[in-house]
C-alpha cells in the first residue's frame, strides 16, 4: 500500500529528501506546501531550479559562482584588487561578504585537501591561484579555510608553495572555532576575524 496515497507525491518527496539537511517529513511538508500554492508557484519553482542548473557558471577568475564570465565582485572596480582571500567554496564567499568587514577579492578553491575522500591538491583551483599571484598585482593572500585538519593542510600546503613569493600571507584570527566551518560562524565572530588576521608563519607557530 502506497503510504502517502498518490506515487506523484511519493516520487516528490523521495526527490526533495535528498536535499542535503531535508528528511522525508520535511520533504513530505514542502511538497504539500507546493501541491496547496497556486499552479504558477510549482512552475516559477521548477523554472528558476532549471535555470540556474543550467545558466551559471563559474566565474574565470575567482571561481565562485556567476551569472556571466566574471562575477560581479571581481567586476567591481571599487573592490581591493590588491588582496585575496582565498576560500574553500562559494557558501564562504556569502559568509564573509555578510560580515561588511572585506573589501577585496577572492579566490575559491572549489574543495580542501582530503585524502580520505580522494580529494587531492591537483583537484583543487590552487594551480590557478599560483597564476594569480604571478599575473595579479596581489600584496596579501589571506587563508580563510575552515579551521579544521583538512582546512589547515590546505592552508599549510598554499603556504608552502607561496611563502617565497613578494605577498604577505595571513590567516584569519582563531575567533572561529576549531572545527567550524565558516558558514556557521555567526557574522560579528567572523567579521572580527577577517579584521584582526594575522600572519600565517605566527598561527603555525602557535599550533
Amino acid at each position: 500500500m502506497n503510504e502517502y496515497s498518490s506515487k506523484l507525491l511519493e516520487i516528490a518527496v523521495n526527490e526533495l529528501a535528498r536535499l542535503p539537511g531535508i528528511g522525508k517529513k520535511t520533504a513530505l511538508r514542502l511538497a504539500l506546501y507546493i501541491l496547496k500554492e497556486d499552479g504558477s508557484f510549482a512552475e516559477n519553482l521548477s523554472s528558476a531550479i532549471v535555470k540556474m542548473r543550467s545558466e551559471i557558471v563559474f566565474c574565470k577568475k575567482c571561481n565562485n559562482i556567476s551569472d556571466a564570465e566574471i562575477c560581479d565582485i571581481c567586476a567591481n572596480n571599487k573592490r581591493d584588487e590588491n588582496t585575496l582571500c582565498v576560500v574553500e567554496d562559494t557558501r564562504d564567499v556569502l559568509a564573509i561578504e555578510n560580515t561588511a568587514q572585506y573589501n577585496g577579492l577572492y579566490h575559491v578553491l572549489g574543495g580542501v585537501i582530503n585524502p580520505m575522500d580522494g580529494v587531492g591538491p591537483n583537484d583543487l583551483y590552487i594551480r590557478h591561484l599560483i597564476e594569480r599571484i604571478h599575473t595579479e598585482e596581489i600584496n596579501e593572500v589571506i587563508l580563510a579555510l575552515p579551521a579544521t585538519v583538512e582546512g589547515d593542510t590546505t592552508n599549510f600546503y598554499i603556504y608552502k608553495l607561496i611563502k617565497e613569493f613578494d605577498v604577505q600571507v595571513t590567516t584569519i584570527a582563531r575567533g572561529v572555532a576549531i572545527g567550524d566551518e565558516l558558514e556557521y560562524t555567526d557574522e560579528i565572530t567572523l567579521g572580527r576575524s577577517i579584521l584582526n588576521r594575522l600572519p600565517f608563519e605566527s598561527s603555525i607557530k602557535r599550533s
